[in-house]
């Protein structure tokens, strides 16, 4: 299955390491210097040029994350996610 971020990006969920709130997250320094290192090493994906309020990481074994970041709420996100999971 897949879940679409906004804007015609999608990843497939079982890609899916976690979504996080961007203001909460990024309270904690280890989240600033994740997000930072992401955008440097080219690893980060603008879905939108829109406010951004969430990031999705992606991955898969052996190979780098992917930082995916949604002008969708991380809430919004999950329960997308919960509408392919209740069925």
């Amino acid at each position: 299955m897949y879940l679409h971020l906004g804007e015609g990006t999608i990843v497939k969920t079982k890609d899916i390491i976690g979504i996080f709130d961007l203001d909460n997250a990024t309270v904690m320094k280890s989240s600033r210097t994740f997000l930072n290192t992401a955008e440097k090493e080219k690893r980060a994906v603008t879905v939108s040029f829109e406010l951004p309020k969430s990031f999705v990481v992606t991955g898969k074994k052996k190979e780098k994350t992917t930082v995916y970041i949604s002008q969708l709420s991380s809430t919004t996100l999950e329960n997308r996610l919960k509408t392919f999971f209740d069925k």
